[in-house]
């Protein structure tokens, strides 16, 4: 071939190869382009299937959400609402309350002034009859003089008599006047006043609490207690500190002595040896001192489980064997440290409705008698005994004063002090609390109605409940108001003054006037 030929050939080949690789390039990019939107496609799905499954998960949450919110909203509301209506029942019942408390100030309003009226009503008749008594009084001393039949000394008579049922009247609304003052007096002074009135004590009687006796199998044993020459009595006596008489009385031996434990010691002595049959002054000796080493632990016992009854701490071992010693000391057949106990009991709940302290109460009721235990070996009062003794062994400042002056012999610095006067007059007069003899119990009775009797316009008189109420029934033409206000204080000073008796007496004077009328 020639050179164009081939040129041409060349530029053929060139060409056809040339649009073959422009084909096949073409169809490789048409390839990659569908794989390319098959991927996208692909991706699109998967992004859309992805933001669809987020949404169901974010709409579930949402609802989740606000399910909770709903039910927190409700609960709120629902809480909220019971509050309104708590708050509305109590609105509700104050109005009522304040409804109620109007009605009532309305009606004591009109109360007083019912009062009132009645008050001014009985004024002016008062100042009509004072005017009236005036001039009866002018005319009476005016007729006085003018009778001339009528000495001196008779007028004179007749004047003081007047003037002393003036006087009398004028005292009893004097009294009145007192004591409706006083009861207008603020709250420590009405305490004070209800503990006076409940304070009452009364001396023990020598008889009843200084004697023991003891009993004898037969009169030969009175011999061989006193001894050849009685040196067995002596012995006895000396070291007991007792009297032991023996007289007539068969098959008995009476023990005197004012010292409680000293008489426990002397008959418990006295019933071993008896009992062992060796009676001799070194066998008494002997006994003697085995006895009061039991009779001391017997009272530091009888210490400790007072105090532990009443659940007292930190009390100084001397203080627990003195209060111990109570054990064997009876007053109107009461035993004193039983009472004691009942004091600190009742003192305990007083303080407790008083809002005081109560194992300070309790601590004071159980030791207010504890120097009973030595009356008999100090002078003075049981109360200035027993609050000396608590002071020296480091008690507070309080216990010892309110022990002190529980019997008014010092002045009381706290509420403990009458407290203590009330719960120790309200133990020993409470029905049962101390005894007495049938004979002394009638007798009493009868001088009560006897008292009461004696004076003028009584008609009846009663001694009730158990002597310690005595009843006055007066004629209401002879005693008025006045009168029979002054009637009952007379009577209960006289009373003080001419009998003996634990606790109080209250006296009572009834005035009343009746008016019957028939309806024919």
């Amino acid at each position: 071939m020639t050179t164009p030929w081939m040129s041409l050939l060349l530029v053929l080949g060139g060409a056809i190869a040339l649009a073959a690789g422009y084909g096949a390039h073409a169809v490789r990019t048409r390839l990659k382009s569908a794989a390319a939107q098959k991927n996208a496609r692909q991706m699109l799905e998967d992004a859309k299937r992805e933001s669809e499954t987020i949404l169901r998960e974010a709409k579930l949450q949402a609802k989740d959400e606000y399910i909770r919110l709903r039910e927190k909203f409700e609960e709120e509301t629902r809480t909220r609402r019971q509050e309104l209506l708590g708050q509305e029942e109590r609105v509700t019942q104050r109005e009522t309350n304040l409804d109620r408390k109007l009605a009532m100030l309305d009606k004591k309003e009109s109360g007083l002034d019912e009062k009132l009226e009645e008050l001014q009503g009985q004024r002016n008749t008062l100042d009509r009859k004072a005017e009236e008594l005036d001039r009866l009084i002018k005319e009476q001393q005016q007729k006085i003089q003018e009778v001339a039949a009528m000495g001196q000394d008779e007028a004179r008579n007749i004047l003081m008599t007047r003037l002393e049922e003036d006087l009398r009247n004028e005292s009893g609304a004097l009294i009145r006047r007192i004591q409706e003052e006083t009861h207008e007096n603020a709250e420590r002074e009405a305490r004070r006043i209800i503990t006076m009135a409940v304070e009452r004590y009364a001396a023990d009687q020598v008889n009843d609490i200084t004697t023991s006796s003891v009993a004898l199998p037969s009169d030969e044993m009175k011999g061989r207690i006193i001894g050849k020459e009685g040196r067995n009595i002596r012995a006895l006596e000396a070291a007991t500190g007792v009297n032991i008489m023996i007289d007539d009385t068969p098959e008995l031996v009476v023990i005197s002595g004012f010292d409680p434990l000293r008489r426990e010691l002397a008959k418990t002595s006295l019933e071993r040896l008896i009992s062992d049959g060796r009676i001799n002054p070194a066998r008494i000796e002997e006994v003697v001192a085995k006895v009061q080493t039991e009779i001391d632990d017997a009272t530091r016992e009888a210490g400790e489980e007072a105090i532990y009854t009443l659940g007292l701490r930190s009390v100084a071992p001397e203080i627990v064997r003195t209060l111990g010693r109570l054990k064997f000391r009876h007053s109107y057949s009461q035993n004193v440290l039983k009472h004691s106990i009942e004091v600190g009991h009742l003192m305990g709940l007083l303080a407790g409705e008083m809002d005081l302290d109560i194992d300070l109460a309790k601590r004071i009721g159980l030791f207010h008698d504890i120097g009973k235990a030595l009356d008999h070996q100090v002078e003075g009062s049981h109360a200035i005994i027993g609050a000396d003794l608590l002071k020296r062994h480091g008690e507070a400042q309080i216990v010892y004063n309110a022990v002190a002056a529980h019997h008014g012999d010092v002045e009381g610095e706290s509420v403990y002090a009458p407290l203590t006067t009330a719960a120790d007059a309200m133990t020993a007069s409470r029905p049962g609390a101390r005894s007495e003899t049938t004979e002394i119990y009638i007798q009493r009775l009868e001088k009560l109605e006897e008292i009461a009797s004696g004076f003028r316009g009584v008609v009846k008189s009663f001694a009730i409940q158990a002597g310690r109420e005595i009843r006055v029934l007066v004629e209401p033409s002879k005693i008025d108001d006045n009168e029979a206000m002054q009637m009952a204080r007379n009577i209960s000073k006289q009373i003080e003054q001419e009998l003996q008796y634990p606790g109080q007496i209250k006296v009572t004077v009834v005035r009343e006037t009746r008016c019957i009328e028939y309806a024919r």
